[in-house]
């Protein structure tokens, strides 16, 4: 048992105060009770009054109060801190073993650290919806070192706490967010071709982009309006609503990847086109990286920049896609 000694000297704070010493003697007289009896696991108070103050020769008057915390039973589940959703480093490992089992309710998968069942930030209980989801979180957590938890390293397990907690919440406002800046699509900016400093991007962009292009206007009925402006314009209300229509149909796991890709790659469009299969990882991220790497291939690449750039691109992309497909139910 841990012992907290709250000293609270009588003399210190009223020497006058009959009210005080009567406290005090209260106290210890039932902590003389207490003492003698003996002690329940359940439906007891945290704390006990305990009278080993009367061995203490430093304090005769007796004007101290020992409290005994009795040690908590071990814990069956492991909560994640909000400052895992942040990046920041939450602790050292903890853990020996990391396995799955189904879940508690037979509905979905739970990651286990030993005999811990992972849970959310929240203090949710962190259900996969597939086992392929389920052993890739644990692998992130199996790749944890001994000297820190770095939640930067898991990013399914970052995603499968968005799914879970932030989607289901303000799936309306995430829809809207995303529809807010469609118009300003990275795809629908063409860099101007009457100059000689862009027509390089221009005649690049055609060649990269116009193949999406074409399949939006194929998949969704609407062929799309390309702007020289970075304020992007108007789009056909067709074309805005099929999209916004693609979303509403999203699952929890499906609208977080979306959300996750859109926010990586500045486009609503390569993010369905993704989702869609259109198109693979590498491709996406040449479409977005494709005026700066223009730039890098002629001017030459900053090292601690450029480079870190392109590796957290390639990170927030895969994850997102990877997760779309362990999220799949066959």
């Amino acid at each position: 048992m841990a012992t907290v000694i709250l000293k609270k000297t009588l003399n210190s704070l009223n020497p006058n105060s009959i009210l005080l010493r009567s406290l005090s003697s209260t106290a210890t007289a039932t902590a003389t009770a207490t003492a003698g009896q003996p002690q329940s696991d359940t439906n007891s108070s945290s704390f006990t009054f305990s009278s080993d103050h009367n061995n203490d020769t430093s304090n005769p008057n007796g004007d101290e109060i020992y409290i005994k915390a009795r040690k908590p039973a071990p814990s069956t589940s492991v909560t994640m801190p909000m400052s895992f959703m942040t990046g920041s480093v939450v602790g050292k490992r903890f853990y020996k073993q990391v396995t799955t089992r189904p879940a508690d309710d037979g509905v979905g998968w739970s990651v286990m650290l030993d005999y811990r069942t992972l849970k959310t930030p929240s203090k949710r209980p962190l259900k996969c919806s597939t086992l392929s989801l389920a052993k890739a979180i644990a692998a992130e957590w199996e790749f944890q070192l001994t000297d820190g938890i770095r939640p930067f390293t898991m990013p399914l397990m970052k995603l499968a706490c968005t799914a879970l907690e932030r989607v289901p919440l303000i799936r309306p406002k995430i829809i809207d967010s995303l529809m807010a800046r469609f118009n300003q699509d990275l795809v629908f900016c063409r860099a101007p071709d009457d100059n000689v400093l862009t027509s390089g991007v221009h005649e690049l962009q055609v060649k990269k982009i116009d193949p999406l292009l074409k399949w939006v206007e194929s998949e969704f009925g609407f062929k799309p309006v390309v702007y020289s402006s970075f304020f992007g314009g108007k789009q056909e209300d067709g074309l805005v609503k099929a999209v916004e229509n693609v979303l509403k149909k999203t699952n929890d796991n499906e609208l977080a990847a979306i959300d996750a890709l859109a926010s990586a790659s500045h486009s609503l469009i390569i993010s369905i086109a993704i989702f869609r299969g259109r198109l693979q990882i590498h491709e996406a991220i040449e479409l977005i990286r494709l005026e700066e790497d223009m730039q890098v291939e002629k001017w030459g690449l900053v090292e601690g920049g450029h480079d870190l750039d392109v590796a957290d691109l390639k990170v927030q992309i895969s994850s997102a896609a990877v997760f779309l497909g362990l999220t799949k139910q066959f």
